[in-house]
């Protein structure tokens, strides 16, 4: 018969181990930095929310987003700005997705990317200003910028009704032309 001693250590260890299981699975979602999803996720989820919108026959859009002249804005505020401003532009984002299906994640350095399953294209372009005018709002010090004294970003909208004929790739591939069209 185990002591409670015994006991006490095996629920210690259990709880340890829940735990660091329980960090180790945020880890793999999420973004160590900002805490919004990872590039990792969003490629399950655009995977996943692609063949439910080609399911039920539903439009699914993207938002690309790329802060203005980021690198400009570390080299003269430094890394840990950078970093700092990488935060609030996430959570300014965050902020603005009701649906329990709208996901943001940061998609790979000052790129992020916004998933909005059953939401036509003329209702992601509001989406999409309504972010651009409230990151701008931030009022983030950007005096290395071409085109306002604060940090800006840059966005592109696609949608599609996903069918037999096109894939999730091609619509992250309008998304990115449509972002570097805005940044034209």
């Amino acid at each position: 018969m185990k002591s409670l001693w015994d006991c006490c250590l095996l629920l210690i260890f259990f709880k340890y181990y829940e735990d660091v299981e329980e960090y180790l699975s945020d880890l793999a979602v999420n973004d160590g930095l900002t805490g919004i999803h990872n590039r990792r996720y969003f490629d399950e989820i655009l995977y996943t929310e692609w063949k439910r919108a080609k399911r039920e026959k539903l439009p699914l859009s993207l938002i690309m987003l790329d802060i203005d002249y980021f690198k400009k804005y570390n080299d003269s505020y430094g890394h840990q700005a950078g970093d700092e401003s990488l935060i609030k532009v996430a959570k300014s984002i965050s902020e603005f997705l009701r649906r329990p299906a709208d996901m943001v994640a940061r998609y790979v350095g000052e790129e992020f990317v916004i998933v909005l399953p059953n939401v036509e294209q003329k209702d992601a372009v509001k989406l999409s200003e309504k972010i651009r005018a409230e990151i701008e709002a931030l009022k983030i010090e950007h005096r290395l910028s071409s085109i306002s004294p604060f940090v800006t970003a840059s966005l592109g909208v696609a949608s599609i009704f996903p069918s037999n004929d096109s894939s999730h790739e091609e619509l992250l591939k309008r998304a990115y032309k449509a972002l570097y069209n805005a940044k034209i």
